[in-house]
């Protein structure tokens, strides 16, 4: 009697790498698509233009006098991605303790292998306090996350941003100048903003999302403001409109008209502040009436993932579980099945117990992640066209290497520093952001 053997199925492993996808993708290797085939290039080739470089918001029009990187050294421009890998992981056994380096949920995966702490804006912000004895915090992320670590970090401690070009143009949608002027027109309009009313609250308390400007921030800290993160914006608001009659929430529409909208307010009284406009483009008497103003801000990422994209997902995959970030349009929101933080998504797609097929609306590197962490599930993109943050995507492993050995060498590169005129009053603003606790829900026996 002979037996036949039936060799099991080779799996592949999923490739997590949205640089190997556009490399794939440039060389013809793969029929996907990509947004902007530049991206196959290395950051640098963009370091000395202005603009956010190739990929989701390489249309948004970057503000005059915007950091540029200065040019990379040509040994990490021309290494290879193990060289990269080698180098990085030398420096960092070499400095030990002396540095810890932060990776976003959103960076490209070369860099985020080598992060000891990963997660989202606020959390690696304070990540980095659990470290005080670390000189140096290489933020993998961009602009004001780096500014964030500052406030949070010792004064001893330097935070560098590995290429300064990587800013954030949902960020830089309401500069400190745009918010004063829209602060002087609500007074204009609304009286003494200081004043307080039977109930002790004021006319508007502005709230300001972590995608800010250290300079916002500390303006929120200066007018009895708070800042919010994705996950906790609804406790924030519920803090504020104890406080205000009204919230003005910047930078991003997309989060406030979602969150506002959870809690019952009514579409017209979120009027839209659009700072290139008198009055921001509102009347005197619908600012009168509103309980949340809207500042004209966007992530471009976020604002790439539409209801069709939706529609298409359920009907190619019965079944699927749509999960999209509240950054995106308030119809994408409506239509998905959840609606989270990226956290709030890595979580719910840990905790599925069986095999299931998640369509996911935020950034590309952390959905292949995703797809690679979790093989059981299917897990993809619910815009097709491979985009990645264009802001994130200017840390390269080989700038992450640069930065490391000049550590190594005694130098401090890139260093991000908050004065402490702005600093202090942005660390009153995250700390009443710390001290907004949600309610505690019994559980039922």
């Amino acid at each position: 009697m002979s037996i036949t053997f039936v060799p099991t199925p080779v799996v592949q492993p999923i490739d997590a790498s949205v640089d190997h996808a556009i490399q794939s993708i440039v060389s013809g290797a793969s029929t996907d698509a990509t947004c902007a085939t530049d991206l196959a290039a290395g950051p640098w080739d963009f370091d000395a233009r202005p603009g956010y470089g190739p990929g989701s918001s390489m249309g948004d029009v970057i503000p005059t006098g915007a950091p540029r990187q200065g040019e990379l050294p040509a040994e990490y421009r021309e290494a290879s991605e193990d060289d990269l890998d080698e180098r990085i992981r030398a420096a960092k056994a070499t400095l030990g303790d002396r540095a810890v380096v932060l990776g976003h949920f959103y960076q490209r995966e070369e860099v985020v292998r080598h992060a000891d702490y990963v997660g989202d804006s606020f959390q690696l912000a304070t990540a980095a306090k659990e470290r005080p004895d670390a000189e140096a915090i290489v933020f993998c992320g961009v602009h004001f996350m780096a500014e964030t670590a500052d406030l949070l970090s010792g004064p001893d401690q330097a935070v560098i941003l590995p290429n300064l070009a990587a800013g954030c143009s949902m960020a830089d949608m309401a500069d400190i100048d745009q918010v004063e002027d829209c602060w002087e027109q609500l007074a204009d309009v609304l009286g003494d903003l200081d004043a307080q009313d039977e109930d002790g609250r004021v006319p508007v308390i502005p709230v300001t999302y972590m995608n800010s400007s250290a300079a916002i921030k500390g303006f929120v800290g200066r007018h009895g403001g708070i800042v919010c993160t994705s996950s906790n914006a609804q406790t924030v608001l519920e803090w504020a409109f104890e406080r205000g009659r009204r919230v003005l929430f910047f930078p991003d529409q997309h989060l406030g008209r979602n969150t506002a909208k959870a809690m019952g307010v009514p579409l017209e009284q979120m009027p839209m502040w659009n700072p290139r406009k008198a009055l921001g483009g509102s009347s005197a008497s619908a600012l009168v009436d509103s309980r949340v103003i809207l500042w004209h801000g966007f992530c471009s990422v976020h604002r790439r993932f539409t209801v069709d994209q939706i529609e298409q997902a359920r009907a190619e995959h019965p079944g699927v579980r749509v999960i999209v970030h509240p950054e995106c349009p308030m119809a994408v929101v409506d239509a998905a099945d959840e609606a989270g933080s990226t956290d709030y998504i890595r979580r719910a797609i840990a905790a599925a117990t069986t095999p299931t097929t998640f369509a996911i609306g935020t950034e590309i590197n952390l959905v292949r992640r995703l797809a690679a962490q979790f093989p059981q599930h299917e897990i993809f993109c619910l815009d097709p066209v491979v985009c990645p943050c264009s802001t994130m995507y200017r840390i390269h492993p080989g700038y992450l290497a640069w930065v490391l050995e000049e550590l190594v060498a005694g130098r401090t590169p890139n260093r991000i520093t908050v004065t402490a005129e702005v600093a202090d009053p942005a660390r009153i603003a995250l700390e009443r952001m710390l001290a907004a606790k949600p309610p505690v829900v019994a559980s039922a026996r």
